[in-house]
């Protein structure tokens, strides 16, 4: 079994970017939420393996902002691990989590549905007002955010 260790961290220093990168586009797009945000490094025995931010949105709401894990790590369990490890700390404070992923990214809404978040909502045209450049991922420009919601 996979034991994994979760360090919340000051969020002002030493962010690593390199990793956050695998889920965010841009440094500047992951700087408009990591320092509001709740920032955790998870680590297999001493080595750093993951990370993922939680943004408050509301008293009701938490936003799912970033949850990155190295590709070595990857399609291991993992993510679903850290999952569980977030419904831990947003259980007892906060009634839902929400996560916005690419509209055409399968296997991320797959990853999210298979961990208990519904399909919610869009928001219109996202990737096209918060990025510069036109994003494009296995030759589809990202247009949409497709939000999901886990309900407690």
């Amino acid at each position: 079994m996979i034991q994994l260790y979760y360090e919340q961290v000051d969020n002002s220093k030493n962010i690593p970017y390199d990793l956050l990168l695998l889920a965010d586009e841009t440094i500047e797009a992951i700087n408009k939420y990591v320092f509001g945000s709740e920032f955790y490094l998870v680590k297999n025995d001493h080595q750093l393996i993951g990370a993922f931010c939680l943004s408050p949105i509301s008293r009701q709401t938490i936003e799912l902002k970033n949850i990155a894990v190295l590709p070595e790590f990857q399609r291991k369990g993992i993510g679903s691990i850290i999952i569980g490890y977030i419904k831990e700390i947003c259980l007892t404070r906060y009634p839902q989590i929400i996560v916005g992923t690419p509209d055409s990214a399968a296997a991320q809404i797959q990853f999210y549905e298979k961990n208990g978040f519904k399909r919610s909502g869009v928001r219109k045209d996202f990737f096209i007002q918060q990025y510069d450049e036109p994003i494009y991922e296995d030759g589809i420009q990202l247009r949409d955010m497709l939000l999901l919601t886990y309900k407690f």
